[in-house]
């Protein structure tokens, strides 16, 4: 609900979260951001023979619900029914949630939390129970509850915890509850992350020689050119398009909206300061492009059901890196543009010391993940990048640098190859964590009902790695 940028999703007073199919713009957002893996989104009307729908398929078919994302409401219209009928919603079957009703093995029950004497929450006084991911804060209204007989077992550990230890992910128990790789964001996704952060860091640097006397209006254009590419890509990423209006509804909470007023902003001031060819406009534009940048960081951030986003870290990740690749571009403008030749052995300092602080960002976020766990998958995808990362985003740019300042009469073409090399793993960088690293929480049961007996058995967390593990 926080994240979405359109207030699609909203919580009703009876605490039930729904979806407004008239507003989505299927963006997926709210699909990362849930660590219950509780969102889907269906881009075309699927049937169990093929194209051809059944009656009853017909019959349920809502064309509304197609590109936007979607959920369970609780059967919220069978509840609205039976309020306005004086029934009570989790006993009378006509205002109780279908799947309630059909449980051949009475497992589901449904009721007011609020109502000390609901069926519900009698059911919580007198039986041990949980909550899946309590550690994440979204306090769900679902329970799980199990019997307390004597385990067989010992305690089973507080998974939810940092010092958790992880359980065995072969178990049969544990069949496809591992954390899986998300599917909407996909390369068009991460193509803006990848456009926006060398977009905005290349109109700073931009700005900055502008102060100094320099040019400013060619790579201010290409700059804008290349956030605008990631703009635009999104227009074929989200399920309706010919609502990307809507985007701009919610800068009250979510960062996808303020990302687009922030948009809306900064492309106006920087196409009059590049009209006007003045530096100190120029300079505005460049702190509304950082900010871009900013948000584009705590978008991740804000993606609660992916744990390899979710982190603080990954601010520092995304922010330097942006203006690392900014700088990468810089020096390769510099060995273009004769008027920026002035600029060589600064613009080859700041491409250097930006690069190492991109790697210690990057150093301290994986260091996060290590001591907090992460889905196994995630931890593959990475652990096989870092290495050449390091080389290639560090080491290599460092010494061509170094190199570049020694060797004076091929300063500039060895300092743009240093830049190639940031630019070039940046976008790599972003790219892997956006479509290969983003698996979701997956999930966490402190108890399971062992088949064929009264008492529980081990808890499980499968497909995660054991925190301090190194990556």
């Amino acid at each position: 609900m926080h994240v979405c940028p359109t207030t699609a999703t909203r919580k009703r007073a009876d605490g039930i979260v729904t979806i407004d199919y008239d507003i989505c713009i299927g963006c997926a957002y709210c699909d990362v951001a849930c660590p219950y893996q509780a969102r889907f989104k269906i881009s075309a009307p699927r049937f169990a023979y093929g194209k051809t729908a059944m009656r009853n398929e017909a019959l349920r078919e809502d064309p509304r619900r197609i590109g936007v994302a979607q959920k369970c409401t609780f059967c919220s219209d069978r509840i609205d029914y039976g309020l306005a009928n004086g029934l009570v919603p989790g006993l009378d079957p006509e205002a109780t949630p279908a799947c309630v009703n059909s449980c051949i093995a009475d497992a589901l029950s449904f009721g007011d939390l609020e109502d000390p004497k609901s069926n519900v929450s009698e059911l919580l006084r007198e039986r041990p129970h949980f909550q899946m991911h309590e550690d994440l804060g979204t306090a769900p209204g679902f329970y799980y509850c199990y019997d307390n007989h004597t385990l067989r077992y010992p305690s089973a550990p507080e998974l939810e915890s940092k010092s958790a230890a992880v359980p065995e992910t072969t178990s049969a128990s544990s069949k496809g509850a591992e954390p899986r790789h998300q599917q909407h964001w996909d390369w068009k996704a991460a193509g803006n992350f990848l456009t926006g952060g060398a977009g905005a860091g290349l109109f700073a640097f931009a700005a900055v020689g502008g102060l100094i006397g320099a040019p400013i209006v060619t790579l201010g254009l290409v700059s804008l050119g290349i956030v605008a590419l990631g703009l635009f890509l999104l227009m074929f990423k989200i399920g309706r398009p010919s609502r990307f209006i809507y985007v701009l509804r919610q800068p009250q909470r979510s960062w996808m909206s303020r990302e687009a007023w922030i948009a809306a902003a900064f492309f106006p001031v920087a196409l009059t300061s590049l009209w006007r060819e003045s530096a100190p406009l120029a300079t505005a534009a460049a702190v509304l492009g950082l900010l871009f940048l900013y948000a584009q960081a705590m978008i991740l951030k804000e993606a609660k059901g992916i744990p390899a986003w979710r982190s603080p870290r990954i601010v520092a990740v995304i922010v330097t890196t942006g203006l690392a690749e900014g700088a990468g571009l810089f020096v390769i403008a510099v060995a273009i543009l004769p008027a920026f030749g002035m600029f060589s052995i600064e613009a080859a300092t700041a491409l250097a010391v930006l690069a190492a602080l991109r790697s210690l960002a990057w150093r301290h976020y994986l260091g996060g993940l290590e001591s907090e766990g992460a889905p196994v998958g995630t931890v593959i995808v990475l652990a096989r990048f870092r290495p050449w990362f390091f080389i290639l985003g560090l080491v290599v740019p460092v010494v061509l640098v170094g190199l570049g300042l020694v060797v004076q009469n091929a300063t500039q073409p060895i300092v743009a190859a240093a830049g190639f090399a940031v630019f070039v793993t940046g976008w790599a960088m972003k790219f892997i964590l956006i479509t290969r690293a983003g698996y979701n929480q997956g999930f966490a049961l402190r108890r399971i009902q062992a088949r064929g007996s009264p008492v529980t058995g081990p808890a499980i967390k499968p497909g995660w790695v054991v925190p301090g593990s190194h990556i």
